[in-house]
């Protein structure tokens, strides 16, 4: 026993006299914390081997005189637990003393950044955080790097002010905090920083006004302010920045009129103040002093009177959507460079309705020059128009007399109809809307009295009450025979009508097992009507995907079986009210609208949103049977409402499954949508190790599970294609859900075979290749959505701003990928892009 002791203790002392012959580190404690960011980041051994000399053999380890002055895990392979727990573990670092750079960009470390970096970092002069998914604030203290040279924490989630401690960074050259979301003022200390050259503070929510003081900072040549919240008027001290080469202020709230002084700055090549409030008269463009190739952008503003000339030197101008006035007089420019739609000039095509213009002058007293030469021409055409529109006059007056003959006759007949309507199976095309009194609830289970209710949940008490509904108040019951049940009041003094009555009427004409089971109604109180449904024991997906276990008060989260067969549940629920005839859209799907009975078998609820496609404007109970609008009618808007609503929605309640975070679905506020569009970067169908930066960390899967992870995700992206007419039906997304596996396996194992013979196709090119190739559609652009909830230019900027960049492809792949990935072309080309 004694000699196994021995032996162990000499191949321990070997060991040790190894590590110490391959290390040239100087300092045990730097060697020690290299082990600990080794282990703690979860950076793989093939990157940081142990019994190697970290400065000469280890990836992005730069050494000094033996001591490590660099460190680079940006590009670095992590392990297993290393990609799914991407924690700030970074604590090692304050044992660097002499350390002057640390970049992590695109290595995720979900935290934040911990106080004690300003402190124990002095002597860094590089820190780059980019795309590291940290969040909240950045800490007072990184005033205290005096010898920071560049800051990049751009592409992360952080919050609250910009702390004027940054102010203090006098040696810092580039200070990047873009693409976040920081709030209030911008510090007033940061024209203390007298050596930077690039300030970029594009894509958050500043506020307040721009500070005069960065006309102070002489070597400024690129200053970014764009995408934020910033109002008040420009500061004309801009124009001191003699060296500015870049100048963008675009998208934010910025009033009153352009200062001179920013249009004579001599290096300056890109100037935009576009989508702003910018007023008065446009400064004489003929006194330009700019670098040749300039490009200008001072569209979408309220720029008025005449255009005072270009100048040969600029490349591009763009003045469209404003209110110029007058004929365009150039000194030499060329017209084709110069953007001028959408204003009040002369001889120029695309231009403002002329009392738009005339109106816009008159509310500021101002006199508009063009109105006496329009008028001529506009009553020449009144008349021109007159002649031609009395010509037809009678022809319309016979076609609308035709059109109301016809409506009436369709009224009749539909009349006709709904007196010999039956309560049985789906409606069928053109099948007239049930009855407007509640007759029909007979067959919808049993009918409950008032004080039946008031007896199953203690009189409403409180202490029942489940939740407050958007179409009702859901309570718990219990029935004379002990069985729990779920009672919905409908408050008609608070609630509209038509919410219990879709439901009751959806479910007297169809039936499937995947909508929510109703056993009874009550509609004998004038004021209360009430819907007695199914107990669900497991709730909605919303409390039950991450559960506190009743034993021991550990929080238990769902596996991967039970998340992929909800999926599929939920798939099968929509699919069969897509397939209706005519189609109903669904309206409401979310996680708390996804009902679990004690098997784990999905119920859809929240029926009382349910519509007819593409209609919004008959009566609530009609519209749900009511003979649907053109199937042409692809896109979801105000005035239509398709399946490809639900589908997306779905994405999102697949997303949740895949990454745990069960808060996307029940909104879309632009928090909500920065996380759609960080998280989408990292699903693609070239790359499977991408997904483990966003899976749930507390799912334990192995490679084949992950395989089905990967499917699900790239399911997901597919039905979240911001075009509705490329999104996949529902019947297709079922099919594939089904056969998880055949999405991602197949890229791999026979995309050489589909490229070549076209009989041979792919399972997924049989189930979505109809859809695809209906599409006329050739490709698509992801559009934000701004921060007042509708698709504009405002956030376009954010495009593909988190994550980085994958790989790069051929395009022979590319065209592989369109014959197993499940997503439309567009879709295609927009990740392609992404990953280049």
């Amino acid at each position: 026993m004694k000699m196994k002791s021995g032996i162990t203790v000499s191949v321990v002392m070997v060991l040790f006299l190894l590590v110490e012959l391959t290390v040239s580190l100087s300092s045990r404690t730097e060697w020690s914390a290299l082990l600990e960011l080794r282990s703690s980041m979860g950076i793989r051994g093939k990157e940081w081997p142990k019994k190697t000399d970290p400065c000469r053999n280890w990836t992005g380890v730069e050494c000094r005189n033996d001591q490590v002055v660099g460190i680079k895990v940006a590009g670095l392979n992590r392990t297993h637990k290393g990609r799914l727990n991407p924690s700030f573990e970074v604590d090692a670092l304050a044992n660097f003393t002499l350390l002057e750079s640390f970049n992590a960009s695109g290595f995720m470390l979900n935290g934040s950044i911990p106080e004690w970096f300003g402190e124990k970092l002095g002597a860094l002069k590089e820190l780059d955080l980019r795309s590291c998914s940290i969040s909240g604030v950045i800490p007072g203290s990184l005033g205290g790097m005096r010898s920071l040279k560049k800051l990049f924490l751009s592409r992360n989630n952080l919050t609250s002010r910009v702390p004027s401690g940054l102010g203090l960074l006098s040696n810092l050259s580039i200070l990047d905090l873009s693409r976040n979301l920081l709030s209030g003022s911008v510090p007033e200390s940061f024209s203390k920083l007298g050596n930077i050259t690039r300030l970029d503070l594009s894509n958050n929510y500043l506020s307040g006004s721009i500070p005069p003081e960065l006309g102070t900072l002489s070597n400024l040549q690129n200053l970014n302010l764009s995408n934020n919240s910033f109002t008040s008027s420009l500061p004309s001290q801009l124009g001191n920045l003699s060296k500015l080469v870049e100048l963008d202020l675009s998208m934010n709230s910025l009033s009153g009129p352009l200062p001179g002084s920013l249009l004579s700055m001599p290096k300056l090549l890109i100037f935009d103040v576009s989508e702003n409030s910018l007023t008065d008269p446009l400064p004489k463009l003929s006194g330009l002093n700019v670098s040749s190739g300039g490009i200008f952008n001072l569209s979408n503003n309220l720029f008025y009177g005449p255009v005072n000339g270009f100048m040969n030197k600029i490349k591009t101008i763009d003045l469209s959507s404003n209110y110029l006035e007058g004929d365009v007089q150039g000194d030499g420019g060329s017209l084709s460079d110069v953007a001028l739609a959408r204003n009040c000039l002369q001889m120029i095509s695309n231009q403002r309705n002329l009392e738009e213009c005339r109106m816009f002058y008159v509310q500021r007293n101002l006199t508009f020059a063009s109105g006496g030469h329009e008028s001529k021409k506009n009553k020449r055409l009144i008349f021109i128009l007159a002649g031609i529109f009395g010509g037809f006059g009678f022809i319309v007056l016979l076609v609308l007399v035709l059109i109301l003959v016809l409506k009436q006759c369709h009224k009749s007949k539909n009349l006709e109809i709904e007196r010999g309507t039956t309560n049985g199976g789906p409606v069928t095309e053109g099948e007239s809307p049930i009855p407007k009194d509640p007759v029909f609830v007979t067959a919808v289970g049993e009918s409950f009295t008032f004080e039946q209710i008031l007896h199953m949940t203690g009189n409403f008490d409180e202490a029942n009450l489940i939740k407050h509904g958007h179409s009702g108040d859901f309570f718990w019951g219990v029935l004379d025979n002990g069985a729990t049940v779920v009672v919905k009041r409908v408050d008609l003094s608070l609630f509209k009508r038509e919410s219990y009555m879709v439901e009751l009427g959806l479910l007297s004409k169809v039936s499937h097992a995947r909508l929510v089971p109703i056993l009874g109604h009550c509609m004998d109180n004038e004021k209360d009507k009430c819907i007695v449904y199914k107990y669900m024991l497991n709730g909605d997906l919303a409390t039950s995907l991450h559960k506190v276990h009743d034993s021991d008060g550990k929080l238990q989260s769902m596996d991967w079986i039970t998340r992929l067969k909800i999926a599929t549940g939920v798939a099968e629920g929509l699919a069969y009210l897509h397939d209706c005839s005519p189609p109903l859209v669904h309206r409401d799907i979310r996680a708390s609208s996804i009902l679990l009975d004690d098997k784990f078998e999905v119920r859809l609820g929240s029926l009382s949103e349910v519509i007819a496609q593409g209609d919004l404007h008959q009566n609530a109970v009609s519209r749900v049977f009511s003979k649907p609008m053109s199937s042409n009618q692809g896109n979801s808007g105000k005035s239509s409402v398709t399946w490809a609503y639900d589908v997306y929605c779905f994405g999102k309640i697949l997303l949740e499954l895949v990454t745990g975070n069960i808060d996307i679905s029940k909104s879309d506020d632009a928090t909500t949508k920065d996380w759609l569009e960080h998280t989408l970067c990292y699903i693609t169908i070239f790359d499977k190790e991408r997904l483990t930066k966003i899976v749930d960390p507390t799912l334990i899967v192995d490679e084949d599970l992950l395989e089905e992870v990967w499917a699900m995700a790239i399911v997901a992206k597919s039905c979240l294609n911001p075009k509705p007419s490329k999104r996949p039906p529902m019947r297709h997304v079922l099919k594939a859900l089904e056969n998880p596996l055949k999405i991602v396996r197949e890229e791999s194992f026979s995309s050489a075979k589909l490229r070549t013979t076209s009989s041979n196709r792919s399972w997924s090119t049989a189930f979505f290749g109809s859809w695809r190739h209906s599409s006329s559609d050739s490709g698509a652009t992801i559009t934000h959505t701004n921060r007042e909830g509708s698709s504009g230019n405002k956030q376009t900027g954010r495009v593909g701003s988190h994550g980085s960049g994958g790989n790069d492809h051929s395009s022979s792949n590319k065209r592989s990928s369109n014959e197993v990935f499940p997503e439309p072309l567009g879709m295609q080309d927009v990740e392609s892009g992404e990953a280049k």
